[in-house]
């Protein structure tokens, strides 16, 4: 018997072609989303291999019933998908404070809720794997999406640090970092109304977002599959050239600015230099 899947975000774009490579290899997918008519027209092609479950990641109380269902219907589950969110195009600060939270309920709040109530199922049953779906801007933030780059950020720091957490309990936890692919999420994000100083960002940031020259959300499948099924998977897992171009510029950048930063930085410790010692690791402040 294959693995069972749950996967938010599931009626469109990564969340729909991963359900449907998923069932194509023989395993069984619990699908949640907010459109029921996608998720029944999916399902009724698949038989007892798809569960559809209408589902508003913001509605907490729902997304406990529908993970506890999922697992009860299929036994147990191995791979939970954080996929669904949402996008806000907006520079830092032209976007409202309801714009904001919109986005943090979905993207931040969401995902806690779908990890919370899985995460006991998932110990339970002495293991499984969270897929936590980040972005390329997860890894470095772009002008015009701060808010939807910070809640991305977000969503990696929560990774990070639950990783580690439930490392004892036999529960793997990954976060996807795609870069740009033919999915809906440029038509589909919010835009904040613009401010004219920003006039000319938005000049250059408007024809990038356009998904014509990109690769279909098809392209990720082999890269998923072989993370699900590895013994040992990644905590981070870039997706495409692009985010792989994005995560190593990024690193580069920060160990340049450590680099040429290093005495000011080892200067804040109080002590001079030659008397100054490395401070404990976090894994050694814990032992």
């Amino acid at each position: 018997m294959g693995k069972v899947w749950f996967i938010t975000g599931a009626s469109r774009g990564f969340g729909r072609c991963w359900a449907q490579a998923a069932v194509a290899r023989g395993d069984r997918v619990a699908v949640a989303a907010r459109s029921e008519a996608d998720l029944r027209a999916f399902a009724d092609g698949s038989g007892d291999a798809v569960l559809p479950l209408p589902l508003d990641i913001t509605d907490r109380a729902a997304v406990f019933a529908a993970v506890r269902h999922a697992h009860a219907h299929f036994g147990r589950l191995d791979v939970v998908v954080n996929n669904a969110g949402v996008g806000l195009i907006g520079c830092v600060e032209e976007v409202t404070e309801d714009e904001v939270r919109a986005v943090v309920e979905v993207n931040i709040l969401g995902t806690l809720a779908v990890t919370q109530a899985a995460l006991p199922l998932l110990r339970g049953q002495g293991g499984g794997h969270l897929i936590q779906v980040s972005s390329s801007g997860g890894i470095e933030a772009y002008p015009g999406m701060g808010v939807y780059c910070a809640t991305k950020w977000a969503v990696e720091g929560m990774a990070e640090a639950l990783a580690d957490e439930v490392a004892p309990f036999g529960v793997k936890v990954t976060v996807l970092e795609p870069g740009g692919y033919a999915t809906d999420w440029f038509s589909a994000a919010p835009r904040s109304a613009p401010h004219p100083a920003y006039g000319p960002l938005h000049d250059l940031l408007d024809p990038t977002l356009t998904p014509e020259a990109l690769p279909p959300p098809e392209a990720t499948v082999p890269a998923v599959l072989a993370l699900v099924d590895s013994a040992d998977p990644p905590r981070r897992l870039p997706l495409g050239s692009f985010a792989l171009r994005a995560a190593a510029e990024a690193g580069r950048r920060r160990l340049d600015g450590l680099s040429a930063w290093e005495d000011v930085i080892r200067a804040a410790d109080g002590v001079p230099a030659a008397d100054a010692t490395p401070p404990p690791s976090p894994e050694e402040s814990l032992a």
